[in-house]
């Protein structure tokens, strides 16, 4: 229905990414966008950073580009004043992540305690701020205890927002 409706506007790019992604594939980064709160009203940019990347299939990875490209829309939904208060990872615990150590039951412990511990500190819906690299790995990490969480990446808002950042979790 969506992708019908903009066909109407937009039929050279419907039919460019109907030739290089099924529906079903499509269907999967629009879902896995909503779940995390992302609107899909900007569905031609969608679909066209999906067939600026169509040597990628895995609906994971197309997601994450899909989340730069929408930085104006992600950065209105969440920063809609131009500022956003968030809680960073230090910079140990981003390594550790983009190295993909693996944690010990400690250290996930810890993790966990201290990212329950920043987030409840906050008055406002707390919000993950992590480098790209980093982001989608992070968000699966916390699905279970806080699924809730929102966990944005430094490429998914404006450059031109204030971020506030006075948490911090480490391990």
């Amino acid at each position: 229905m969506l992708i019908e409706n903009l066909k109407s506007t937009q039929p050279v790019l419907v039919e460019e990414v109907l030739k290089l992604f099924s529906l079903g594939e499509i269907q999967k980064v629009l879902k896995n966008l909503l779940y995390e709160n992302i609107p899909i009203r900007d569905l031609g940019s969608i679909l066209e950073t999906m067939a600026d990347n169509e040597k990628t299939r895995d609906a994971d990875a197309l997601t994450e580009y899909v989340r730069q490209s929408l930085a104006r829309t992600i950065t209105n939904r969440f920063a809609p004043k131009g500022k956003i208060k968030v809680i960073t990872l230090d910079a140990r615990l981003e390594q550790m992540f983009a190295e993909k150590t693996h944690f010990d039951q400690s250290q996930m412990q810890s993790l966990f305690e201290n990212l329950k511990a920043e987030t409840g500190k906050v008055s406002v819906e707390p919000i993950i701020l992590t480098s790209p690299v980093i982001r989608k790995q992070f968000k699966k990490i916390t699905e279970q205890t806080m699924p809730a969480l929102t966990v944005l990446s430094y490429n998914e808002l404006n450059k031109d927002i204030e971020i506030i950042s006075n948490r911090v979790v480490s391990v």
